[in-house]
């Protein structure tokens, strides 16, 4: 009898511990579904505040709600060492995650004023509602006090940006090039014509193309993406991006379309050709603004001179081959909005290797006048100025003589 009483006591021991451990399970779960329902929360109350009518994602289940300390031991406390670079919004971290994943963390610049919690919000509903092989991937996010966080799968190779700017050893061939310049073509397509929600990107440039190890690319950053009516030709709405990629009739009138992300789209195919920014001031006055220079040696026939000299010693170049490219830029660069391509066909063009049927006309650009969007020397970002149209900018079209073209001063600046 006596014997039975230990035995007793384990018993009861054990399950005191399944209890609490069962408790404590149960807490986790719902505190889990409390953020998760909160998250939701505020998605809708975004979402109603914003056009375009009701696009909530389903799929927020299929993303990973990370605690903040999870991130931060991630990241080693968000240490510069991890840092791979800056968006609009805040940092960008390589981090690691207990169970060995790579990921990269964005932190966006909240705090009191609560200002990054719209791109934040706009983000996240966002790529849940988007799967294809050339946009990044949402792995989670953070929403934890004051702290709202984005995990994306991690990119070998970072950003397009710190291999085709400035002094870089990595030489991209032709052939990877072009695998670049027709994976974001089919990026685009998708969101512009081929997602079940029409989608413009606002802020296509070199900084947001993402590339895996294979060097295969995949567009990034949907903080400024806007979800597109089908029925309307353009919305007129705040002008956010970036200048230099930004399309005339945008910055000016603040008239949004998808032919804003296929302006932007040739100017970053100008700059994966020739491997410089699309504004240099340090450059000659006549090569100092990408699109206006490539403009004077078409004309001159001499459009083969924009490409990189790098470029000219790879075995697989063939002038015939670039120039074709070079060409579907200048037509998505065209003044007008109805005279550029839809994304479609110009996937079809790149394909076939169809040469652009159209006549062009002479690309417009813009000329800068001091304007406060213009003026922050921190940024080369437009975020949300306070009316479509800036009196200080004006669009300009290039003359045929060099000698009659605005002062390259003027331009607008990155």
């Amino acid at each position: 009898m006596h014997s039975s009483k230990p035995s007793v006591s384990i018993s009861f021991f054990f399950l005191g511990i399944a209890v609490c451990f069962l408790i404590v399970v149960i807490i986790v779960f719902v505190l889990l579904r409390f953020f998760k329902a909160e998250l939701l929360l505020k998605m809708r109350q975004y979402n109603d505040s914003t056009q375009g009518g009701n696009y909530l994602s389903s799929d927020l289940h299929a993303i990973t709600l990370f605690d903040f300390q999870t991130l931060k031991k991630a990241t080693n406390g968000f240490n510069e060492k991890n840092k791979l670079g800056s968006g609009g919004f805040g940092p960008v971290y390589q981090g690691v995650l207990d169970d060995g994943r790579v990921i990269a963390v964005k932190q966006l610049s909240v705090g009191k004023s609560k200002q990054g919690e719209p791109q934040f919000l706009a983000e996240v509903k966002m790529i849940t509602n988007i799967q294809h092989k050339n946009l990044v991937r949402l792995i989670g996010c953070c929403s934890e006090g004051s702290q709202r966080l984005l995990v994306y799968e991690y990119m070998e190779n970072k950003s397009l940006d710190s291999i085709i700017y400035g002094d870089n050893e990595t030489v991209l061939s032709w052939s990877t090039r072009f695998q670049i310049i027709i994976g974001v073509a089919r990026g685009l397509q998708y969101l512009h014509e081929d997602s079940h929600s029409r989608i413009i990107h606002r802020d296509i440039k070199a900084s947001n193309i993402l590339l895996d190890g294979k060097f295969q690319p995949k567009i990034g950053d949907f903080g400024l993406a806007k979800f597109f009516p089908e029925d309307q030709a353009y919305l007129s709405t705040t002008v956010a991006g970036t200048l230099g990629y930004t399309a005339p009739e945008y910055a000016i009138r603040g008239e949004l379309s998808e032919k804003a992300d296929i302006y932007s789209y040739g100017v970053l195919v100008l700059e994966i050709i020739s491997c410089r920014k699309n504004t240099d001031l340090a450059l000659p006055s006549e090569q100092q603004y990408l699109p206006e220079y490539a403009w004077r040696l078409y004309k001159k026939s001499k459009l083969i001179d924009l490409v990189d000299e790098k470029l000219k010693t790879d075995g697989n170049f063939t002038e015939t081959d670039v120039l074709h490219v070079c060409h579907i830029a200048l037509l998505c660069l065209q003044p007008e909005p109805n005279l550029r391509p839809a994304m479609s066909e110009v996937v079809g063009m790149l394909v076939s290797k169809t040469e652009p049927t159209n006549i062009f006309e002479k690309p417009a650009f813009l000329n800068r006048r001091s304007s406060p969007i213009n003026s922050g020397a921190s940024s080369e970002n437009i975020i949300a100025s306070e009316h479509p149209s800036s009196p200080s900018l004006s669009i300009s079209v290039l003359q045929n003589d060099p000698a009659n073209a605005p002062p390259p001063s003027d331009h607008c600046e990155t």
